[in-house]
């Protein structure tokens, strides 16, 4: 369990796909290829089978395409503001999508800001590509990657175990039948899960440019990360019950604004699944009420 909430937490998620570019430059593919006769080379040189033709390939070997934050900020005076922000800002401009800008913006605003990092398996995967793809990429990110003499003195992204990275699977998953996915908690919890879309689509939207349907996708998924989190914060004694519920009412307001704007009125389909899980929960704990003759 984590044991502190910072006055800024960046619930975050990333998306990221096979890299062309890794892929013809590692394995000597003819440049002739087309991005996705590359892809696909790549996965068969991964152990593609008939069964799962789209191996996970290692994080170094892909591109991030999007990342998205849903950003709690506690003012000065006590105000509670959330906050979007979804990467690329513009899914159908070349320069805003270009893998170095992506990093190199979340990464300079988690310098910069120096918030509480939460996410879901972000030890293992999401900080790890960062790092890894800014290397590649030839990003010097000095802010971010700073880390005090001692754990105590500051903030530190690379520790394990830090408060300032806070994986969630870390914290509630284990092994075996212990393991559990985003989907699986957030979905029993009364969150939205996946709707229609998962992982294993995000690189044939890519191959296809359906760069704003993953970035929809990627906002969707830092929104039920957050949502988790909160979860678990009640759990651990940092939100009361009716401070909880006033958290989540911020998300709903949060939504209601952002809905206004075509960017985000996909944000409805979530709203809606939300409101149904809910209910499903309220009607399942109603059920379960002892009668009046018990």
């Amino acid at each position: 369990m984590f044991k502190t909430v910072a006055n800024e937490v960046w619930a975050f998620d990333a998306e990221w796909v096979p890299d062309p570019v890794a892929g013809r430059v590692l394995y000597r593919l003819p440049e002739a290829l087309s991005d996705r006769e590359v892809v696909e080379a790549m996965w068969q040189r991964n152990g593609a089978t008939a069964d799962e033709p789209m191996p996970y390939l290692k994080t170094i070997l892909c591109r991030v395409v999007s990342i998205a934050a849903i950003i709690r900020r506690v003012t000065p005076d006590g105000e509670v503001k959330l906050l979007v922000q979804a990467l690329p800002e513009h899914a159908d401009s070349a320069a805003d999508c270009d893998e170095a800008v992506i990093l190199s913006r979340f990464l300079t605003g988690v310098g910069q800001r120096k918030p509480q990092l939460v996410g879901f398996n972000s030890h293992a995967a999401d900080l790890k590509i960062f790092i890894q793809r800014s290397i590649v990429q030839g990003i010097s990110m000095p802010a971010f990657c700073a880390r005090p003499d001692k754990p105590w003195e500051g903030r530190d992204y690379f520790a394990r175990g830090s408060e300032w990275n806070i994986d969630l699977k870390d914290i509630v998953s284990g092994w075996g039948k212990t393991t559990l996915s985003l989907h699986e908690l957030a979905t029993l919890c009364g969150i939205p899960g996946k709707m229609g879309v998962d992982g294993t689509h995000v690189a044939e939207m890519w191959l296809a440019g359906d760069v704003k349907g993953i970035v929809q996708y990627n906002v969707c998924d830092a929104l039920t990360t957050y949502l988790v989190w909160l979860r678990i914060a009640h759990f651990g004694g940092f939100f009361t019950a009716a401070a909880y519920g006033d958290e989540q009412e911020r998300v709903r307001a949060l939504i209601a604004e952002k809905v206004q704007s075509p960017r985000y009125e996909h944000l409805l389909a979530y709203r809606e699944e939300w409101d149904r899980l809910t209910s499903i929960r309220i009607g399942h704990a109603l059920a379960s009420q002892p009668g009046d003759g018990c």
